[in-house]
């Protein structure tokens, strides 16, 4: 998994690059929200653990911020406060899990690895939607203006990928990494002649913007 740590205690960040690193994750780190925010937004991570306190934003607006832009990746809060006002709010702003300092890294390895491994049908009730188009994850249906659209299972990988990713710049290697298996040889111009299939069956090539 790519895993993007957002701490500014440059101890324990150090701390958990290593650990996670060990265990076979690809980790940044940033160590301010406003880092953190650019690296999210330009790039693509699995997960996210995110620090509430921070120098200059706290992690709960971020927090707020992230899923305000629809980026959809499970968030893990890190924080000193262990009230339950302090984690309702926190899972209010759309953390998906919430750990309390000090804690021993075999929990955070057991959270991390829970989100990862999220039943199948974990996401059937999810609808992105964004403009006209609605998009169930879980049922490979696709809605535009309430009617289905026949999509091919490649098409529908790549508009699931634009549509969770609507605020990121995706780049054709981070396309082809996510829709096409690492064993396979897309020949040249895939990427551009399906995106061109999908602007087609959505009728406009304003309805998405990869």
């Amino acid at each position: 998994m790519k895993l993007l740590v957002i701490e500014d205690d440059r101890k324990i960040a150090s701390l958990l690059n290593k650990g996670l690193g060990n265990m076979g994750h690809v980790v940044d780190v940033a160590h301010t929200a406003g880092n953190g925010w650019k690296l999210l937004t330009d790039g693509y991570y699995d997960l996210v653990v995110l620090d509430v306190k921070l120098p200059d934003e706290d992690g709960v607006t971020l927090c707020k911020r992230i899923r305000s832009a629809q980026l959809v990746v499970p968030i893990i809060m890190l924080t000193a406060r262990d009230s339950i006002d302090d984690k309702v709010t926190g899972l209010s702003a759309g953390a998906d899990d919430y750990l309390t300092k000090p804690f021993s890294f075999d929990e955070l390895k057991a959270r991390i690895a829970a989100l990862g491994r999220r039943p199948p049908d974990y996401e059937d009730t999810t609808v992105l939607k964004v403009r006209d188009i609605e998009l169930y994850p879980g049922k490979f249906v696709v809605k535009q203006a309430g009617e289905d659209l026949n999509l091919t299972r490649r098409e529908f990988a790549l508009l699931e990928l634009l549509m969770r990713n609507v605020n990121r710049v995706l780049t054709r290697e981070l396309i082809l990494d996510r829709v096409w298996s690492t064993d396979s040889d897309p020949v040249a111009n895939v990427v551009e002649s399906v995106i061109a299939r999908l602007r087609q069956k959505l009728g406009s090539t304003k309805k998405i913007n990869p």
